[in-house]
């Protein structure tokens, strides 16, 4: 559908879940790619290995919150990525009142300070260029703030008024810059609740259907592709009409 030939992209929690679906949607278009990862070795080293061209992927290793490291891996990159999706993020889900000022801080320096690192980089390599596609996986909890998400829902907020201000800076070098706002998606995080909790979020969905990660990724791939060249400070939402 799309073609990302010669083109170098980045994923950044790319070997797992919908970050994995859109590693393999890139990967089937031609591109170049360079998944992250923080900590489990063994699951990003198994990805690679099911694919059917192992060598066509590349593999990082390092935090995303960790400014000096995300520094030295665009020191280290060979040529500046013409895609940058943000799509590391963790949860730690607690009511306000009972939630651990560590975890509060933990998910925004992930999922907040991490998105503004990597596209931090990202813009200063694309600029020389004068082409980019920056595109964040944020969450619908940003908008309707889900019960026990406080802290979830602060980051993907912030994501996406991130967003807006920096697709204004930079629309001039031909950056744009948007998000995906994926709803329920049939990932390992349903597979592990129960019947009766999955049930009570399937009502919450028009569509009464759990979205897939192929779809997640489509629309990062649209988004990232030449075609969307007049879409920026956008979100568009996946996520079957919540």
């Amino acid at each position: 559908m799309f073609d990302f030939k010669d083109q170098r992209v980045i994923v950044s929690g790319g070997t797992r879940g919908i970050g994995a679906a859109i590693t393999q949607g890139f990967l089937a278009a031609g591109a170049q790619v360079t998944a992250t990862y923080t900590s489990n070795t063994e699951a990003a080293e198994s990805f690679q290995q099911s694919l059917r061209d192992p060598e066509q992927l590349k593999l990082a290793q390092f935090d995303v919150s960790d400014y000096d490291a995300v520094e030295a891996f665009f020191e280290g990159l060979e040529a500046a990525p013409q895609v940058l999706v943000n799509n590391a993020g963790i949860r730690k889900d607690q009511i306000v009142g009972m939630l651990p000022a560590a975890d509060w801080k933990r998910v925004l320096e992930v999922n907040l300070d991490g998105t503004f690192y990597m596209s931090k980089m990202a813009v200063r390599a694309m600029s020389r260029q004068r082409y980019g596609r920056i595109i964040s996986i944020t969450s619908p909890s940003g908008e309707l703030g889900f019960p026990g998400q406080a802290n979830y829902a602060a980051s993907k907020a912030g994501q996406v008024a991130m967003t807006r201000s920096l697709a204004k800076e930079v629309a001039r070098r031909k950056i744009t810059v948007n998000c995906v706002s994926p709803g329920f998606i049939d990932t390992e995080l349903l597979a592990d609740l129960s019947e009766e909790h999955k049930k009570g979020f399937l009502q919450m969905v028009p569509m009464q259907r759990f979205g897939t990660v192929e779809e997640v990724a489509n629309t990062v791939l649209f988004l990232a592709s030449k075609q969307a060249s007049y879409i920026t400070g956008s979100t568009l939402h996946v996520t079957g009409g919540i």
